[in-house]
């Protein structure tokens, strides 16, 4: 909960005041005092992350090559090339798993 000062229209502070916890106003002599609890919980939605590969859509036209998936040992993966550095260096390989089951994410 945040409270306005109804006068200027700041905002109040809490601030320990003779015993108990009050709301008071830095610009107005407004005082108002805190006779119940007062809790406020908010819940924000996360943002969503953007697939940096381009999601299953990307995958769906590439070429595959014999290539040992780590995670099953499965022979063949898809592979995609894409230039994450500079012009000078050379394109990053990524791979993806052939097989239904696995699908796992590499990059060479």
């Amino acid at each position: 909960m945040i409270s306005y000062c109804p006068l200027c229209g700041n905002l109040m502070f809490l601030q320990q005041g003779s015993g108990r916890m009050q709301l008071t106003c830095n610009v107005c002599p407004i005082v108002q005092p805190i006779k119940q609890t007062i809790t406020s919980r908010t819940f924000y939605k996360l943002k969503e992350i953007d697939e940096v590969l381009g999601g299953a859509e990307a995958w769906k036209n590439v070429d595959n090559t014999e290539e040992r998936c780590p995670k099953c040992a499965h022979p063949r993966a898809y592979f995609m090339q894409i230039q994450t550095r500079s012009a000078d260096e050379p394109m990053t390989t990524f791979y993806r798993c052939c097989s239904v089951e696995c699908g796992h994410n590499w990059r060479d």
